[in-house]
């Protein structure tokens, strides 16, 4: 696997820890891009607390595009953007799984509602 190299021929008595092996092993596999799109959806969910109104997420190049159910509150969230996208990527700082220095997708910069 690609991305085990590094840890290859490590001696027992230098062991990895599960916090390095995680991101070593999703990178092997080639999962950041999915998985942390569906990071970034769940802090969407957790940030907004919209996933009943929400109807759609995409996210690409920085930019998350979320069709809100609602006009009226669409309308309200425009004015809140900013801090949206600032909670979003404090909880994305956070999260574990989120793969930060993953260039393709990464932080929110851009928060498009629809």
């Amino acid at each position: 696997m690609s991305g085990f190299e590094k840890i290859k021929g490590t001696p027992r008595k230098e062991a990895l820890g599960m916090d390095q092996l995680i991101p070593l092993y999703i990178r092997a596999l080639k999962l950041s891009a999915g998985l942390n799109t569906q990071r970034v959806f769940a802090a969407w969910d957790a940030v907004s607390g919209l996933s009943g109104q929400t109807l759609r997420k995409f996210y690409r190049d920085g930019k998350l595009y979320v069709t809100i159910s609602s006009s009226m509150l669409r309308s309200h969230l425009e004015f809140q953007k900013p801090a949206l996208i600032q909670a979003i990527n404090r909880f994305l700082e956070k999260d574990e799984l989120f793969v930060k220095d993953y260039e393709k997708v990464g932080f929110v910069k851009e928060l498009i509602l629809k």
